[in-house]
């Protein structure tokens, strides 16, 4: 209903009508936001064919969801297909893949420092899983957010866990795995949260939440979450492999110079600005073709994204997290900086712009 219906004159109308589109920008901001109906956090999503296949955590146990949209996984049915029966504790961040024309989902479960990574499969994406197996990652220390990945040929698992067995900062980590369940040789370090820009919340300071994605060139990119995830400062940054680069070797990473999906601009990467309707975003997930990199959108038009955040105007809270549609593209010429540190100081390449 245009409430400046009873205005006359032209000059009047015409003011309505900018009026109408500000108020359309401020009170339906979160609808326009993409804000699904799911309270939930943690989204995964990958699409088979025409279908969205979504995974989230349900208490104790795993649900997913099918839709012929990312818009309508909020209202698809969820099924649930693994309940906890062996008592392994809080169930959180599951993560869903196919390889080879089989679905695997990738969670953590445990309490308090015994959180590990466990995975489970089928070949149907909403049934006959398996039972859960311990993914055996390499120092067999406290893990979360894993995601599975093939790049150049060779099957890699990422992942957000600590150095020790203290609660100290969340460092991201790779390591090769030999199939989809079995990890092979040490683990590497390839990020942890040690700019000040990803310091502003923490006890501990966390890089999580790693997706990984290859940009036109083909180089290799994680993008991460940042800041503590109970606070609106939770944003999302990005690590890119140089061209040529080691995934193993830490100084061929390259961190983007602040958040590229934040709702704070003083934490911003430059050329980068906040959200305007969600509270820190985070934890995102690209909605790939049966969720490979291989698959990864060629520069140009916008691509989905799911993530999840707060709406303006709501306290912060976990239980105050939506899943989120939304949409990405490839940002090219972006040049990243270092100090101090081996290598070359700066890399230029392909970065991501990230919309509402």
């Amino acid at each position: 209903m245009n409430p400046y219906r009873c205005l006359r004159s032209t000059a009047a109308l015409l003011l309505a009508g900018v009026l109408t589109a500000v108020l359309s920008l401020t009170s339906a901001g979160p609808a326009q936001a993409g804000q699904t109906g799911l309270r939930a956090a943690d989204p995964s999503v990958l699409r088979v064919g025409g279908t969205y296949v979504s995974v989230q955590s349900v208490g104790d146990g795993i649900a997913v969801r099918q839709a012929s949209s990312t818009d309508a996984l909020a209202s698809a049915p969820a099924r649930r297909v693994w309940s906890d029966t062996g008592n392994l504790g809080e169930v959180w961040a599951p993560e869903i893949v196919r390889d080879g024309g089989r679905y695997y989902i990738y969670f953590t479960a445990g309490r308090g420092s015994a959180h590990r990574m466990y995975v489970i499969s089928s070949a149907t994406a909403d049934s006959g899983y398996t039972g859960a197996s311990r993914l055996a990652l390499p120092d067999d220390k406290w893990a979360i957010d894993g995601a599975l990945f093939t790049f150049n040929g060779q099957r890699w698992f990422v992942w957000s866990g600590w150095a020790g067995d203290t609660n100290v900062e969340q460092n991201l980590y790779v390591a090769r795995m030999s199939s989809p369940t079995t990890p092979t040789g040490a683990r590497y370090v390839i990020s942890q949260p040690r700019e000040p820009w990803e310091r502003v919340v923490g006890n501990p300071y966390i890089n999580e939440g790693p997706e990984p994605i290859k940009d036109p060139n083909g180089q290799l990119h994680v993008v991460y979450s940042a800041n503590g995830s109970w606070s609106d400062q939770y944003c999302l940054a990005d690590l890119r492999l140089r061209a040529g680069g080691d995934p193993t070797y830490v100084w061929d990473w390259y961190k983007s110079n602040g958040c590229l999906f934040g709702s704070h601009r003083a934490t911003m990467m430059a050329g980068w600005d906040p959200t305007l309707y969600a509270d820190g975003p985070g934890h995102h997930s690209f909605v790939l073709l049966d969720g490979d990199i291989g698959t990864s959108p060629p520069a140009g038009p916008r691509f989905p994204l799911m993530y999840h955040a707060v709406p303006k105007g709501t306290p912060y809270a976990w239980e105050n997290r939506y899943w989120y549609t939304g949409t990405f593209a490839w940002w090219g010429g972006t040049t990243y900086s270092r100090a101090n540190v081996p290598g070359p100081n700066t890399n230029t390449g392909w970065s991501l712009k990230f919309f509402e």
